[in-house]
This record gives C-alpha cells, sequence and structure tokens, in this order.
C-alpha cells in the first residue's frame, strides 16, 4: 500500500473536479433519503435488539451460574460472547456514533450511553468519531492506521521494531478493548513527555479510563464468580468471563481490520490534500479507503453492519440498518466513476488484511527479491539490517530497494519477450 498520489496509476486521476462534486451531490441524496424516511420501523429495531441483547446476556449469565457443568458452560459462554458482541457492535459502536439521536430517547441517545468496554464512551467518541472519522486514512493524521504500533505504509521508514508488527497485532486483537483504551489516551505519546509536561487532560482521561476498567473487571471477574459460589461454578464462571471477552475482542479486531486494512484499501498525504476539502473530496477519500465484507444478514448484524464499512464511512450518523439498503446506490456511483469497490467475503478480507500485516514488517524489496533458493542469505540480511546503525540501515535499505526494482524490471522483461 503507497499513498494514492505516490501510485504510478492513481486511481482517482480520471476523476475530474465536476465529476468529484456530482459524486458529492449524489451521496448527499442518497443520505437524504434516508433522513427523510426514518421511522418508527427503524426505531423498532434498535430497541428490540438492545431487548435482544440484554435477555441473552441475562440468559446466558443466569446459565453460567451453573457451569460446573460443561453444557452449561458452553451454552453460558457461547451465549455471553454473543451478547457482548451485539452490545459492542451492532449497538454500543452505533448508538454512540448518535445513529439514533433523532429518536430523541434518553436511554439509546450518544450523550447517555456508556458501553461494555475498557475504554469510556466520551474518551472513544473524540478518538473515533471526530478524529478517525475526519481524517481516515491520512498518513500522520488518522492513527487508526495500525494505531501507532504497526507499518501500515511502503513509504513509512522501516526499522527492526517492525519484525515483530503481527505478534503485535495478534496480542492487540486478544485485548483489543485495553489496546483500543491505550490508543484513545494516545499513551505512547503522552507517556513520552516529562511528568511534569504531560497535560491535566491527559491525567484525567487516565483516571476516568482506570475507573472504567475497574468497574467492568469487577462486574465479570469477581462479582459473576461470586454470584457463582453457592453451586461450585465460581471458577468456571470467571472463565467463562474470560473466554468471552477474548471471543469478542478478536471479532472486533477482525471486523474493523477487514474495514481499514486489506490489500486495495488506499491511503492519502495529508501533504498532497487540499486545504480545505469539500464534500465531495471527502467523500471519494472515503470511498477508497474503507473496505466491505460480504456475507449474510447475521454477519452484518454481528458485525454491526460494519461489514458495510464504506457506507458506514460515508454515512457514520445514518442508522446501520439501512445500510444494506443504500449499499447498491453507492456502489452504482462507484460504478458510473470508474472506482473500485472494494468487498470480499470475511476469510479473504481477514487473510488479505493480514497479509499486508505481515508482508510491511518487512523491510521494501525483501518479499521481491527472495527465494527458496535464497531464502538462508535473506534472513542473515534481515539480521544484519537489525544490527546496523541507522545510517548502514538506510543505505542497505536503498540498495534493497533498487535491487528490488532491478528484478521487477527483468520480470517484466520476461514477459514482454
Amino acid at each position: 500500500m503507497t499513498t494514492i498520489t505516490q501510485k504510478t496509476d492513481n486511481p482517482i486521476a480520471h476523476l475530474t473536479e465536476d465529476d468529484i462534486a456530482e459524486i458529492g451531490r449524489r451521496l448527499d441524496a442518497i443520505r437524504q433519503s434516508v433522513i427523510d424516511t426514518r421511522g418508527e420501523q427503524d426505531a423498532a429495531y434498535i430497541r428490540g435488539m438492545v431487548d435482544l441483547q440484554r435477555r441473552l446476556e441475562l440468559g446466558s449469565r443466569a446459565v453460567l451460574l451453573f457451569s460446573v457443568l460443561p453444557p452449561a458452560w458452553l451454552l453460558g459462554t457461547a451465549g455471553l460472547t454473543v451478547a457482548k458482541i451485539l452490545e459492542n457492535m451492532e449497538i454500543g459502536h452505533n448508538v454512540m456514533h448518535g445513529q439514533w439521536d433523532w429518536m430523541r430517547d434518553p436511554k439509546i441517545h450518544s450523550t447517555t450511553w456508556e458501553w461494555d468496554n475498557a475504554t469510556p464512551a466520551e474518551a472513544w467518541k473524540h478518538s473515533h468519531n471526530q478524529v478517525h472519522h475526519t481524517y481516515t486514512n491520512i498518513v500522520g493524521k488518522d492513527n487508526d492506521l495500525g494505531y501507532g504500533i504497526m507499518r501500515v505504509d511502503e513509504e513509512q521508514r522501516w526499522v527492526p521494531f517492525y519484525l515483530l508488527q503481527p505478534l503485535w497485532n495478534f496480542v492487540n486483537a486478544c485485548f483489543f478493548e485495553y489496546g483500543i483504551a491505550a490508543y484513545d489516551l494516545e499513551l505512547g505519546r503522552n507517556l513520552a513527555l516529562p511528568k511534569d509536561k504531560r497535560p491535566e487532560s491527559f491525567k484525567a482521561n487516565v483516571r476516568a479510563t482506570l475507573k472504567k476498567i475497574r468497574k467492568q473487571a469487577t462486574k465479570d471477574y469477581v462479582v459473576n464468580p461470586l454470584l457463582a459460589l453457592p453451586t461450585g461454578s465460581a471458577l468456571p464462571t470467571l472463565a467463562a468471563n474470560f473466554v468471552a471477552n477474548l471471543g469478542r475482542n478478536l471479532w472486533s479486531h477482525s471486523v474493523i481490520m477487514c474495514g481499514h486494512f486489506p490489500e486495495g484499501v488506499e491511503t492519502f498525504e495529508k501533504a498532497a490534500l487540499p486545504e480545505k476539502e469539500s464534500r465531495g473530496e471527502w467523500y471519494v477519500r472515503q470511498m477508497l479507503g474503507s473496505a466491505n465484507i460480504s456475507g449474510s444478514k447475521a454477519m452484518h448484524v454481528m458485525s454491526g453492519n460494519l461489514s458495510h464499512q464504506i457506507e458506514h464511512h460515508l454515512f457514520p450518523d445514518l442508522p446501520s440498518n439501512r445500510y444494506a439498503e443504500v449499499a447498491p446506490q453507492v456502489r452504482e456511483v462507484f460504478d458510473d466513476y470508474g472506482l473500485t469497490y472494494l468487498a470480499r467475503p470475511l476469510p479473504a478480507q481477514v487473510a488479505s488484511a493480514w497479509h499486508k500485516v505481515f508482508r510491511l514488517s518487512l523491510p521494501n524489496g525483501w518479499l521481491e527479491t527472495t527465494t527458496a533458493g535464497n531464502l538462508p542469505g535473506q534472513l542473515r540480511l534481515l539480521v544484519k539490517l537489525s544490527r546496523a546503525d541507522r545510517k548502514t540501515r538506510r543505505r542497505m535499505l536503498a540498495e534493497l530497494e533498487a535491487r528490488a526494482g532491478d528484478t521487477g524490471a527483468e520480470a517484466r522483461e520476461l514477459v514482454s519477450a
């Protein structure tokens, strides 16, 4: 993945200013058509979803009171995992986007909802709604690109730390809610400052986050196991809560990876963007900076309808249950202007995202110049690059990229011959 303006085949080079303006008008019209028709059916959907989730969670926790019995443990753990996924994805994420604020229901409103997650709602809404959705896929502005711990673009200078990014990504997936909490706090940037230079807002946010973590951990790992103590199910219940949180974290991480990181999703340079984006220009960036997951209605619900990530990034404040309805209209806009509507089934998107994580953990040109025959030498080269000082490493990386370019040229000559 290289930023769009650095590509020799820039996928939006053919668009004129009039084209971009018309894309903006057409997408605005699609959005307005949903706003004009929001009503009781949509309200019934979200109220029904909240009711279903709460019944499922309560029922699963009741079953776990007898989780010393293996069938009860399996049933309760599966139900609690699904309940946590629904609360985070289809309910919490979308409610906090303001998708249901038009109902004027204080129980289902972005200003009052607090979700079952380690990060407080207010912190998440700032980093996600205000920062990520404004600066989608702009390198250096959108921290959702790699969460500050991964190399996500060939233009990022490679350093040995990135060799471990597949491991960091897996650990982050397992404990995703805590990774998001750290990300929302901009923990790395703030901890790098001297203690007396850290802003008071950061200190207040840390206290709020720790309070939220204590509350969630107490509920899952203290109160619920204690309730199961009389039946001898305390330890199985504790384990069930851990497994449910792990399952929720792995699922939500996978869905988000599929929407933002697969091969084919574009990134953007801040310097190459207009000083003030028009509505159409912002829409085009959302169109090319997102990817969809094709699948069943159940999969869409379990993903919080973020399987329609393109539609969500275009219309983050529209009710999630309406994304499937507008998706064909959005795809028609893509087709009419020669843009790629990136959609694949879940396994393909997950594989593509992880492929990029592994690919970008390696220096530019390393994969292109590696064969089965020269693999030992290439591994020794990685060791040398990891041990080299900065100046030497830059020289070696430049030589590696040049060698990869020569290899690619030779391959193209063979094909043309």
